[in-house]
């Protein structure tokens, strides 16, 4: 097969995942490949965890995904205790079994956020203002090191990109399934925010020796997504969930 589809960051929102399944079953496309941050957040983890175990995707490790399991319940960040609550041994054991970084179809390379590390934004970085930018294909084409594979696919930010290597490399983020928005305070304070509510994935197609990639957009109940925040007391995801920004 020459196509397949690419969704990472799904976050434990089931709702967008099953809606984004819905379209790449639509589309006709059989494989699909995850780049982690399955499960974490405040809304449903234990029912995607249990939609990702039957499908058996490929899928690779993201830092929220560890944050379940490398460290005491008490130490957990906000994100992590609500999806703790909702998970059976299954899903744990499933998170331990993931690797890091995963090569498909001995030609395309998997990893949440940068090779050697899952914590790393790969195409953006954070100005002292706190915006995030491109960065500078030296330092994007840096982290590629070692990694020749003509695609390359990473997640983390939740933005949508791609980026051509200029040795003709082709790196991809196809955006997150289930969180359109959020912030974080290192190396200083900043947004990531998608600016529309929709669940997003990646059609990836090889066309004449190349992989193109398609980003898509899909429509979901996403008020009711944000409802789920909401009961959680979580009103900066509740806001990014309905409209993609965090206000």
């Amino acid at each position: 097969m020459t196509i397949f589809a690419a969704i990472s960051d799904i976050h434990g929102n089931a709702l967008a995942l099953e809606a984004v399944l819905d379209d790449i079953k639509h589309l006709g496309i059989i494989d699909i490949v995850n780049l982690g941050d399955s499960l974490s957040g405040p809304l449903e983890a234990g029912r995607t965890a249990d939609i990702l175990l039957e499908l058996g995707l490929p899928t690779v490790r993201g830092n929220h995904d560890r944050a379940l399991i490398d460290r005491p319940f008490e130490a957990m960040a906000d994100w992590e205790p609500p999806a703790f609550s909702q998970m059976r041994q299954a899903h744990f054991e499933w998170i331990r079994t993931l690797p890091e970084t995963l090569v498909y179809r001995d030609e395309i390379f998997l990893c949440h956020a940068t090779p050697d590390d899952d914590n790393t934004y790969w195409m953006e970085t954070v100005a002292a203002d706190g915006l995030l930018h491109l960065r500078p294909i030296e330092e994007i084409e840096a982290f590629a090191e070692g990694q020749d594979y003509p695609l390359l696919l990473s997640g983390h930010t939740h933005i949508a990109r791609s980026v051509r290597l200029r040795d003709g490399r082709r790196l991809v983020n196809p955006g997150s399934v289930g969180c359109p928005g959020f912030d974080y305070g290192e190396p200083v304070y900043h947004k990531a925010e998608a600016g529309h509510p929709f669940a997003c994935y990646a059609v990836l197609e090889k066309v004449g020796g190349t992989w193109q990639p398609t980003f898509r957009q899909v429509a979901y109940d996403w008020d009711a997504a944000a409802a789920m925040a909401r009961e959680q007391g979580m009103a900066d995801w509740a806001s990014a969930l309905s409209t993609g920004w965090l206000r």
